[in-house]
């Protein structure tokens, strides 16, 4: 099965995991030249603040969930890192739940991969709390990459 088209599900926890996330799409994506979709979810609140916070008018035209992904840090970040190492990409934003949107990108792109970064939680927590990655990965429509946050 060749690999077309990869999507990275990004959220306000990757900042500390963009290095590790990169490197993980660079050996992917650029052996078989398949495209990235970094595609990055946000909650209602974290999208107004982050629109206030780069500088978009909540009226403008272009205060798009896309424009303000490709605006965010983490999400350029990821961006110059593929740019430099000849990795195509694209950036999509969305606003709602990180594992539904970022199937729903998966289906919609036809992905033939998802990457998902995380941290290792124990099955208490998971049941507490939740796991947008574990969701992805029940849910996605391809295989599911995990990339796990190292110990600092």
């Amino acid at each position: 099965m060749s690999i077309e088209t990869v999507v990275l599900a990004v959220g306000s926890a990757d900042e500390k995991r963009t290095e590790r996330l990169a490197n993980e799409l660079i050996a992917l994506a650029g052996p078989a030249d398949a495209e990235v979709v970094l595609t990055h979810v946000f909650d209602e609140e974290e999208f107004d603040e982050t629109r206030a916070r780069l500088g978009f008018d909540a009226d403008a035209e272009n205060a798009t969930p896309d424009a303000v992904a490709g605006r965010h840090r983490t999400t350029r970040e990821l961006s110059n890192l593929l740019s430099a190492a000849g990795v195509r990409h694209s950036i999509r934003g969305a606003v709602g739940d990180l594992a539904t949107e970022v199937v729903e990108t998966a289906e919609g792109v036809e992905a033939d991969r998802v990457v998902v970064g995380g941290r290792r939680r124990s099955p208490t927590g998971k049941a507490v709390f939740g796991s947008a990655a574990q969701e992805v990965m029940l849910s996605a429509p391809c295989p599911v990459t995990f990339v796990r946050e190292t110990a600092s």
